[in-house]
């Protein structure tokens, strides 16, 4: 696939097609790494853990108190021996 170099400020750009996008596993928003192998430029996705991040999400709920159950009417008779 050919594509030409569209200037962009005091860069250059290239627009990366959809299904390119989706072959790699990206969409519009995402991160993604850029390096350079062997004279090209690769574009690959940042791979993180999915669930990166939670820990300090809750720890930041519980320091503004907003840690309550969201669907209490599950809630188990074992929940009160969890400790966070």
């Amino acid at each position: 696939m050919l594509t030409p170099l569209r200037k962009m400020g005091n860069s250059c750009g290239v627009i990366i097609p959809k299904a390119l996008l989706s072959d790699i596993g990206v969409r519009q928003g995402d991160t993604v790494e850029m390096r350079v192998e062997a004279g090209c430029v690769v574009i690959a996705p940042v791979q993180t853990h999915p669930r990166a991040g939670w820990a300090e999400a809750s720890q930041q709920l519980v320091a503004i108190g907003d840690d309550a159950l969201a669907w209490p009417e599950f809630a188990t008779e074992a929940d009160a021996d969890w400790s966070w």
